[in-house]
C-alpha cells in the first residue's frame, strides 16, 4: 500500500466516523418539541397512558413550584427511553410490572387509579411508599432485585435535573465556566450549581 491509498483509507474511515455521528445526532430526541401527537403510540415497551402515568407520578415527586415541574420536563418520556434503551429485558418487566403494582395499590388504597386521585392523595400515597422503601433499605441483602419506588424517585431525578427545564430553571448554570472556584459563597435558599 502506498502514500496516497492509505490516506484514502482514513478518509473513508474518518467520513464514516463523522457520518455515523450525525446519523446518530438525528435521531435524539428534542424533549422540548415533543408533544402529545409525537408519542401516540408510545416509545419502547410503553404505551402512551403508561407514560402519562410515569409524567404525573414524577410530577408528583417533582411539582411545579417557582421552577416548572418533572412532567414539564417530560420526565415520562425519558424514563421509557431509558427503560426501554438501556435496561435487560427481565428489568424492563420489573420496571413495568412494578408501575402495574403502583397503580393497582393506589387503586386498592383509595378506590381510584393514580390518574384519578386527588393530588393529596398522590403525595401521601408517595410519601407512604418513599417511607416504605427507605425501611427496604435497611434489610436489603446485596443482590436483591432494586425496589421499584426507588428506581423511579432516581430516575426521576436524573431525568429532571438533566433537562434543559432541571438544568437551567431549577439549578444555577453557566454555560461556559470560568476558573475553578471551589469555596464559593452561599445563601440559604439559592440554587445549587448545574450544567447540562
Amino acid at each position: 500500500m502506498n502514500r496516497r491509498e492509505a490516506i484514502q483509507r482514513v478518509a473513508i474511515i474518518m467520513g464514516g466516523s463523522i457520518l455515523g455521528a450525525d446519523s446518530l445526532l438525528a435521531n435524539t430526541i428534542n424533549w422540548d418539541a415533543m408533544d402529545d401527537a409525537e408519542y401516540s403510540k408510545g416509545i419502547g415497551i410503553f404505551s402512551k397512558s403508561q407514560i402519562k402515568l410515569m409524567n404525573e407520578i414524577a410530577d408528583t415527586i417533582l411539582p411545579t413550584t417557582s421552577t416548572p415541574g418533572a412532567k414539564a420536563a417530560k420526565v415520562g418520556q425519558f424514563m421509557a427511553v431509558m427503560v426501554s434503551d438501556c435496561y435487560e429485558p427481565a428489568d424492563q418487566k420489573m420496571f413495568t410490572d412494578g408501575l402495574a403494582a403502583l397503580d393497582l395499590r393506589c387503586k386498592e388504597k383509595f378506590g381510584k387509579t393514580f390518574m384519578r386521585a386527588s393530588k393529596s392523595q398522590r403525595h401521601d400515597y408517595l410519601v407512604e411508599l418513599d417511607k416504605a422503601q427507605k425501611e427496604d433499605a435497611k434489610t436489603r441483602k446485596n443482590g436483591a432485585p432494586p425496589n421499584f419506588f426507588k428506581q423511579f424517585k432516581d430516575l426521576t431525578l436524573f431525568g429532571y435535573f438533566t433537562s434543559e427545564i432541571g438544568a437551567t430553571q431549577a439549578l444555577r448554570m453557566v454555560e461556559i465556566p470560568g476558573r475553578y472556584d471551589g469555596c464559593m459563597p452561599y445563601q440559604k435558599g439559592d440554587k445549587a450549581w448545574g450544567g447540562y
